[in-house]
């Protein structure tokens, strides 16, 4: 990731792009590592390498379109499931992903934020992740946001034993419970709820992630495994997110007329 500028007006205009349709917050499943590298006869670890590239390549992109969050699903609770030295390569990049990239977020004035269970993660890794929280927090562009360790049924589960807590201690009724009262109590608590959610390699399900965030989200499957996604495939799902009608339940601007 090297610095770059935001793109103007014209450069976006160039890619059939406009700045008042870019989405706010955009997640992505991550899909298609393993079997990119199995369709190449690489080993599966290979194909997770190679997608450290297009994590670079896409938090770049996003920041120079002017996206205000981007959350990478990086790794789900259900991601134990698999073989042993699989899963201890899966950390050594993660933690070299921390360390290598700290000074280049720190460069592009990103925000960094993890969500997940973090404390089943090694200490060394979650030492990484806070310095770059923290080195991070007073930063003013983009947030980047890591889904580590993440299960979203697990978030709802949590959230509720938090007002079952406060319930208990009188400092909450049931009466006061709404929407707000659970989204706050998220991991993603005070963050904007995805406006579109890309996933790779033609999956058509959203595997756990952010269930009550992407409730409105604008749903974008691509055919590409996440190792070849680049630039151009996330400005096509711009392009994409742009000509939706996003109705919130309501009425489009053509049935309105009718």
């Amino acid at each position: 990731m090297s610095k770059e500028t935001p793109y103007t007006d014209q450069e976006l205009a160039a890619f059939g792009l406009d700045r008042a349709r870019i989405p706010r917050h955009v997640a992505i499943i991550m899909d298609g590592n393993g079997r990119w590298a199995q369709k190449r006869g690489l080993p599966r670890i290979e194909g997770h390498r190679r997608g450290v590239t297009s994590v670079r390549c896409i938090v770049e992109e996003a920041s120079r379109l002017g996206v205000g969050q981007l959350t990478l699903y990086c790794f789900s609770s259900e991601n134990w499931k698999r073989p042993p030295r699989e899963l201890t390569l899966l950390m050594h990049l993660l933690k070299q992903y921390l360390i290598e990239e700290r000074r280049e977020i720190q460069r592009q004035g990103l925000r960094f934020r993890v969500i997940g269970t973090l404390s089943a993660l090694d200490p060394m890794i979650q030492t990484e992740m806070q310095k770059t929280i923290d080195v991070s927090a007073n930063n003013t562009g983009m947030t980047l946001c890591l889904a580590v360790n993440y299960g979203a049924r697990q978030e709802i589960a949590e959230a509720v034993r938090k007002i079952g807590q406060e319930i208990a201690a009188g400092t909450l009724t049931p009466d006061q419970i709404t929407e707000s009262t659970i989204a706050d109590r998220l991991m993603t608590g005070g963050m904007p709820d995805p406006d579109l959610v890309i996933r790779t390699a033609s999956e058509f399900r959203v595997s756990n992630f952010l269930l009550w965030q992407i409730s409105y989200s604008e749903l974008w499957v691509t055919d590409r495994f996440w190792p070849e996604f680049r630039e151009e495939d996330f400005r096509l799902a711009m392009r994409e997110f742009a000509k939706r009608d996003r109705r919130f339940g309501g009425l489009s601007g053509a049935e309105k007329s009718a």
